[in-house]
């Protein structure tokens, strides 16, 4: 199985028997057996027929699109989710149970400190001279990660407060291992104004929606998370399960601009946006997918672990609930 990246203008895609069909300038490029693609991913402007599209979610293939050059508009379609009502009737349970809420929350954010620590860690093998910062940032993560781990710590606000203490020690060590010319000084987004968050910005929403796509194939709701509250058009439970994965992603971006597939020449500004150009996207697509192939394995089999415990949960009469233990950072 594998996923198909279209990002060249004036693509047209058509249905040739059970494969699809590549179109470019009018000219057959190629085609693809349905059967064999999970996901399409159009970064350009792509021409296709209805029937297509209909097609492909009926095979299970989802179809992510982005609008606008800066990726700021993502829309997705899948075909049929997962059939089983009682894992999001359990999903909506949990919700109003605080105990699950806090015990989730603790798991992502103890995860997601754990990383960011290995990171700087790994960092100082190859970057001594930064050796001062990167160890003040990883003993502010040590005492964030007992922070977070400490029963005292009751809260979901309390553990937001962590992780953004984290996150402050964590970015400010992270932006020194980039070289001077990238200007990366934190993060920054809506635009992102740096090559590094331009990356970090686009690998987020692709991990985002390959979470989305996991939620609905283990027949979870991707709008109700436990961690990100609920909010109007924001798949939480997606952004829920990405949390203590950023990490990875920060780790492949850096190991992208250290090695030199990425440079600053590679990219381009539209007003305060920075946008990455078509040589850079030929690399960043073909690196990402390689990159993210375990990613995808671990959020199915989180979401399938999860929607099991869930389902148990949905088919118990309203109150009779009682905590699961999940481990959010396998």
């Amino acid at each position: 199985m594998t996923t198909l990246y279209l990002d060249r203008r004036d693509t047209r895609l058509k249905l040739e028997g059970r494969a699809l069909a590549i179109y470019t300038d009018e000219q057959r490029r190629g085609t693809v057996p349905i059967n064999l693609l999970e996901a399409v991913i159009m970064r350009s402007a792509v021409t296709l027929e209805s029937s297509l599209l209909a097609n492909l979610t009926e095979a299970g293939v989802s179809v992510v699109i982005f609008g606008g050059r800066n990726a700021r508009k993502v829309a997705q379609v899948h075909g049929p989710s997962h059939n089983d009502g009682a894992r999001r009737v359990g999903q909506l349970r949990r919700v109003d149970d605080p105990a699950w809420c806090l015990a989730w929350t603790r798991r992502l954010v103890s995860g997601k400190l754990r990383r960011q620590q290995r990171l700087l860690v790994s960092a100082l093998q190859t970057r001594q001279d930064l050796r001062q910062a990167l160890l003040k940032a990883r003993d502010q993560l040590q005492q964030a990660r007992r922070r977070a781990a400490d029963p005292s710590t009751g809260s979901i606000d309390s553990l937001r407060g962590i992780e953004g203490a984290g996150a402050a020690a964590y970015f400010s060590a992270y932006c020194a291992l980039f070289a001077s010319e990238l200007q990366f000084n934190g993060r920054n987004r809506r635009p992102p104004r740096d090559p590094v968050n331009a990356v970090l910005s686009l690998s987020y929403t692709l991990l985002h929606s390959e979470a989305v796509r996991a939620c609905y194939g283990a027949g979870l709701d991707p709008i109700i998370g436990y961690y990100h509250a609920l909010d109007f058009g924001r798949e939480s439970m997606a952004s829920d399960l990405i949390e203590p994965l950023r990490p990875l992603v920060d780790t492949w971006v850096w190991e992208q601009f250290r090695s030199r597939h990425l440079r600053a020449d590679q990219f381009s500004r539209e007003g305060e946006a920075c946008l990455l150009g078509k040589t850079g996207r030929q690399h960043f697509y073909a690196a990402w997918e390689l990159f993210v192939r375990p990613q995808r394995r671990l959020l199915r089999r989180l979401c399938r672990t999860l929607a099991m415990r869930l389902a148990a949960t949905g088919t118990q009469p309203a109150g009779a609930t009682q905590v699961v233990k999940e481990n959010a950072d396998q």
